[in-house]
């Protein structure tokens, strides 16, 4: 994928935006997935999204604590510095990874541009 002349103009970057407690990553998260996944950008009718697919079941909140447990994976963050800010009845969802908005940037450009973290 080749990137954007001006950073701001991809697809990533209207994916996520930072606000005073670190970064919010907006997700499409389909429940009772084959596996565990966290995707890549994708353009929804709402704006830009990633893509994210869980195994559990959208019962009681169980989808939801699935993708704050792959993201922490997937990011190599706490889950206690995750939360959940909105979305929790949907598929489209805003995760705040709480921390340096500048750190946190850095990860997700590792992630989705260059093709996986190291």
């Amino acid at each position: 994928m080749a990137m954007p002349a001006n950073p701001k103009d991809s697809p990533l970057q209207k994916a996520w935006r930072t606000d005073k407690e670190g970064v919010l990553l907006r997700i499409y998260l389909t429940p009772k997935a084959s596996m565990d996944k966290v995707g890549e950008v994708f353009e929804h009718p709402s704006g830009a999204v990633i893509k994210a697919s869980v195994r559990a079941l959208p019962d009681k909140g169980k989808a939801n604590q699935a993708i704050i447990k792959l993201l922490s994976k997937e990011f190599r963050r706490p889950k206690t510095s995750l939360d959940l800010v909105s979305g929790m009845q949907s598929r489209v969802k805003t995760v705040r990874f709480n921390g340096n908005s500048t750190e946190i940037a850095k990860l997700f450009e590792k992630r989705f541009l260059s093709g996986g973290l190291v």
